[in-house]
């Protein structure tokens, strides 16, 4: 008689591509059922579509049947999204968000946005619904990056309320004030126009049913930042920075933000942009222009997940400024980085929601700092 025992001992052989773990230690088998020669295994996968779930299924397989050719393998396989349980009152417009991802930077011109909407087409290419909010008021990129310049926003008028229907594109759902504005003329505003319209695109949008939001934010740490912690209840941050130490010394203070007692959201992990330089011409080459590591050695000394190193390739500015995104094309070197970053961040924002309490929302005080309720 062939005992469940037996049959998760043999499954832990099974390793799950790209990580140094089987599947059995990696929670992936959540439960087998022997009845006679009959048996069933459930899979269960982090993400809503993972690229691995047939070749698993059919590795199972062939691996219990070692025990016994004659056995009749059933594999069950299930998607699970872990989320927050937000606190939110019925009438709020982002109740049907599970979760929300700041995407941040000490500095300018590490390629936060760039990451941020590589993810975003990431994460929605494993199914998952996806918005990404383009947070940098006085620099929007988003809307280039996704080739939807020209494109505007609706209005749909609900309970006498005049609210925004997001623009749609590579699946993803995006909302920027570049739709709103020329994109040539520069936004002359004081810091509380600016908060005002961040909190506008918090209240005024019919996001709709989504697995994740992401927050494209402003580089350093200011009102917009302040805004987004005190108006939302963020599920988790993630920290881009090149690997020079002039940037490593903000991205230290953007992690430092996010820390800080009185915000307390928690820190997914760094991702190292720009990681080193490689040649379309010579794709095996790596140099090193701004510095070796600096993102990975940051996140050693301070025990923190190192989502990515991403290489400076011409492809991905290509990509960025024609707004077809890297990450579209899974099958070529950079569609795997980001394919690989994008597992990397479901990896620990599940992590995150399976042994941390929900995020509070952050009140802000006037001359007595912050505080959570």
């Amino acid at each position: 008689m062939i005992t469940k025992e037996q049959i998760l001992q043999k499954l832990s052989i099974v390793q799950y591509p790209g990580k140094n773990s089987d599947i059995v230690t990696l929670g992936i088998v959540t439960d087998v059922k022997v009845e006679g020669q009959k048996v069933q295994v459930n899979l269960t996968f982090p993400e809503a579509k993972s690229p691995f779930e047939a070749s698993l299924k059919k590795a199972c397989e062939a691996t219990i049947k070692l025990l016994d050719a004659k056995l009749e393998v059933e594999m069950i396989s299930q998607s699970k999204i872990q989320v927050q349980t937000l606190k939110v009152e019925s009438n709020d417009p982002l109740k049907r968000v599970k979760n929300i991802i700041a995407v941040a930077s000490g500095k300018g011109g590490v390629g936060k946005s760039t990451i941020a909407a590589n993810l975003a087409i990431g994460l929605a290419k494993t199914g998952a619904k996806v918005g990404l909010l383009d947070a940098d008021i006085y620099g929007p990129s988003i809307p280039k990056m996704f080739n939807v310049e020209k494109e505007k926003p609706t209005i749909e008028k609900i309970d006498g309320k005049d609210m925004i229907n997001p623009v749609e594109s590579y699946g993803v759902k995006v909302l920027s004030i570049g739709f709103f504005v020329n994109p040539e003329d520069p936004l002359i505003w004081r810091g509380s126009m600016a908060t005002n319209a961040l909190k506008q695109f918090i209240s005024d949008v019919l996001w709709g049913d989504l697995d994740y939001l992401l927050f494209d934010l402003p580089p350093g740490t200011g009102d917009i930042h302040l805004t987004m912690v005190q108006g939302l209840p963020v599920t988790g941050s993630i920290v881009v920075s090149t690997p020079q130490d002039v940037a490593l010394a903000d991205a230290i203070k953007g992690i430092n933000m996010f820390k800080n007692q009185s915000i307390n959201v928690p820190l997914l992990g760094l991702v190292e942009n720009m990681a080193w330089f490689t040649p379309e011409e010579l794709p095996n080459n790596k140099y090193f222009i701004f510095g070796k590591e600096g993102c990975k050695k940051l996140a050693e000394d301070r025990n923190i997940p190192l989502l990515g190193q991403i290489p400076l390739v011409q492809s991905i500015r290509e990509g960025g400024d024609s707004g077809v995104p890297a990450a579209l094309d899974e099958h070529s070197p950079m569609g795997k980085a980001f394919a690989e970053l994008t597992q990397n961040v479901i990896t620990q924002l599940n992590l995150r929601n399976q042994t941390m309490a929900p995020t509070q929302k952050v009140e802000i005080k006037e001359g007595a700092g912050c505080s959570t309720h």
